[in-house]
């Protein structure tokens, strides 16, 4: 997977193809920019011939806005533009990233309203491949990127899924001379405490110790040090946003199992939540 497939937004609010573009030269990756076009010439009752050149001639225009674009940041290297016709472009490049790519890049869109759900959720939940969605800020050298872990994770996959979170994230840190964070949140369930069936504190100190194992076994299989490892109280999305300010991280990376269709609308996921409140870059990964 040595290749990088970047989202070309609207050209004076696109952050993602400067940011994917100065991602591959850093990370040794060739990258791919791709554009989305789409008019509904339906409704202008044009004849076939019309409507063919009418596309035809949106999509040249499109194409020659991207790749001004692209050579504005480009740094001379060449790279492979592609301009698509297509209303839903989710589906588009859920497909294109079946074929390897290390990951999608694409500026962030945190809106979703009933019946609608926007692209970036869409790519959460079915893009095979890892999408990170960027800001405008460029990463700094000597920050810090955060990689989150699921301590609740009981099956084999999301144990996997863990450990490719925290070695994506260190090969991040490692590119960009980055401090490397890891961190899992013990939630204390709202109605136990609310009831008083259960003490936060005490809850979450037993949680704290049964989880030891598990970071030890994600020390060994990842070799990072214990000491980058932080457990904390609280709820998870909120929690995740709050450390991720505290340590004013330029990337979070985090680990979905990308539930789908009402039951993503119902439950929710957590990166979804996290998305909504945090202000840094994510990268986001499937099992």
């Amino acid at each position: 997977m040595n290749k990088v497939l970047i989202v070309a937004d609207i050209e004076d609010k696109c952050s993602a193809t400067p940011r994917g573009l100065s991602l591959a030269r850093e990370m040794d990756l060739q990258p791919e920019v791709v554009a989305f076009a789409w008019v509904d010439l339906s409704k202008l009752a044009l004849n076939e011939a019309t409507s063919a050149e009418a596309k035809k001639k949106i999509i040249a225009e499109r194409r020659a806005a991207v790749e001004a674009r692209v050579e504005k940041y480009a740094q001379g290297e060449s790279v492979k533009v592609t301009v698509v016709w297509a209303k839903e472009i989710h589906d588009w490049i859920c497909k294109r990233a079946e074929n390897g790519y290390a990951a999608v890049v694409k500026t962030r869109h945190q809106t979703e309203s009933i019946g609608h759900t926007p692209t970036d959720w869409h790519l959460l939940r079915e893009c095979p491949a890892p999408v990170l969605l960027v800001g405008k800020k460029r990463w700094k050298k000597a920050s810090t990127i955060l990689a989150t872990v699921d301590l609740n994770a009981k099956k084999k996959v999301k144990q996997q899924l863990n450990i490719d979170v925290i070695l994506e994230a260190r090969h991040f840190a490692e590119i960009f001379d980055a401090e490397l964070k890891v961190l899992g949140v013990l939630e204390v369930p709202t109605l136990l405490a609310d009831l008083d069936l259960v003490d936060p504190k005490t809850y979450a100190d037993e949680r704290k110790k049964e989880a030891q194992p598990i970071i030890d076994a994600l020390v060994e299989a990842t070799g990072v040090a214990r000491s980058a490892f932080k457990l904390k109280r609280g709820p998870v999305a909120e929690t995740i946003v709050s450390e991720a300010s505290r340590l004013k991280t330029q990337l979070v990376v985090m680990g979905t199992v990308g539930r789908r269709g009402v039951k993503a609308k119902v439950i929710g996921n957590t990166a979804e939540e996290v998305l909504h409140l945090l202000k840094s870059d994510t990268l986001t990964l499937k099992p």
